[in-house]
């Protein structure tokens, strides 16, 4: 049965891609699929799977497609196409050398983060169509009721059906403006798995992890985009340290309290040659950069002998690229590393009129820690009362809880 699930796993988002080029319906796609899959549930327990399972699913869900236009008289005019497109495809190139599916899932990845779309509604179309999650398991990862999650998907569907979004990839000169909403995407989802923003865990691995093989799908399809190259380095360089940043009680352990025995090395190595590929043959890009960055924090013995003058001088390039407050922000904590909390607080202090950081958790948390580390106690208990006020998840509000009691303490 494992062997059944990997498979769908794999096939499902290939399947679903290829389905929607051919009809251009992603609702019919999606009816259709479900369809392939529970047939392969029945026939395949018994008579094995498939030496070519991809084109299993995609004859059963062609034929299906059929029965159900042909069943709808509302769609009758739609057989002509099909006709079409079954002589377009008797005379396409061969498959791909395994004998499988084409990998059309590119032109699914740039419909689902179209930028027609409402920005919340992308990355629930991508796990959705891409991850193969269910509506209910999308309604968790975003932490909304299953019905709202369902109007959600609706009205995304209903957007690029009435809006005409094409089921194609971009050309070479739509590229460079329509890639960086895809990565995104495929980004917001592995920040919510590493700092789940509500909850009772502070990390939502499966999360994570997802979009990790969201974007290796895309590295495949995009050899030559360094950035996906970049963001994929930064995910796995930064789920590397993912066993160790949590305590027995699902508590938060921070940078320099973590056991790096715990990291992965694997991963470590997989980013790192990564970063090289991102940084190499052009200007870096942001995401790049950033996983130079954690590049250099995972390759550190300590936190005392992470090259933290490397560090501030890719924060200088990074915001240069992102004239960010966030990316101020980190760059400011990595001063402090650097120079001393009081450098870092004084460049802290400066962000603090910027609106987006008032009520910005890590940014009212690195001022306490500052503050903290300077012996200023009533103005570092005030300022942890201010970040509890923001804590998401409930490990966070427990650490600052913590924090705060020493702070009292004192």
């Amino acid at each position: 049965m494992r062997e059944v699930e990997a498979v769908f796993r794999e096939e499902r988002g290939r399947l679903l891609a290829a389905l929607v080029r051919r009809f251009g319906d992603l609702d019919l796609a999606e009816e259709v699929t479900s369809d392939a899959i529970e047939a392969a549930l029945t026939h395949w327990p018994v008579e094995g799977v498939p030496p070519k399972p991809g084109a299993w699913l995609m004859t059963t869900a062609r034929r299906k497609a059929v029965d159900r236009l042909r069943r709808d008289q509302a769609f009758a005019a739609r057989l002509a196409i099909l006709q079409v497109e079954a002589e377009r495809a008797a005379h396409a190139p061969p498959a791909d050398a395994d004998g499988e599916l084409p990998d059309e899932r590119l032109q699914l990845f740039f419909t689902c983060a179209h930028p027609a779309l409402p920005t919340e509604d992308r990355g629930a179309l991508t796990l959705r169509c891409l991850a193969g999650l269910t509506t209910p398991e999308v309604a968790r990862a975003f932490l909304v009721p299953v019905q709202t999650m369902a109007k959600r998907i609706v009205r995304a569907k209903k957007k690029i059906r009435e809006a005409r979004i094409p089921f194609r990839v971009p050309g070479a000169d739509e590229l460079p403006e329509r890639l960086p909403g895809v990565l995104q995407v495929i980004y917001s989802i592995f920040t919510e798995g590493y700092a789940a923003s509500s909850g009772p865990d502070l990390q939502r691995l499966d999360l994570a992890e997802e979009a990790i093989r969201l974007a290796r799908i895309l590295r495949r399809l995009l050899p030559s985009e360094r950035e996906v190259a970049g963001l994929l380095a930064l995910m796995l360089l930064v789920h590397a340290r993912r066993d160790a940043r949590t305590g027995p009680g699902g508590e938060p352990v921070l940078l320099d309290e973590q056991d790096r025995a715990r990291w992965d090395r694997d991963l470590i190595e997989e980013g790192s040659a990564l970063v090289v590929t991102a940084l190499s043959g052009g200007p870096p890009g942001v995401y790049g950069v950033q996983a130079a960055i954690a590049a250099l924090h995972d390759e550190a013995a300590d936190l005392a002998t992470t090259d933290w003058p490397q560090v501030v001088a890719l924060y200088d390039v990074l915001l240069a690229l992102d004239p960010s407050p966030v990316v101020a922000l980190n760059r400011a904590a990595a001063v402090a590393m650097r120079d001393g909390p009081e450098a870092g607080l004084a460049l802290l202090d400066e962000l603090s009129g910027e609106p987006r950081l008032r009520d910005y958790h890590p940014y009212l948390v690195a001022r306490a820690d500052l503050l903290h580390r300077l012996g200023r106690l009533p103005e570092a208990a005030a300022a942890y009362r201010a970040a509890l006020d923001t804590a998401g998840s409930e490990p966070e509000r427990v650490h600052l809880r913590r924090r705060l009691a020493t702070v009292e303490g004192s």
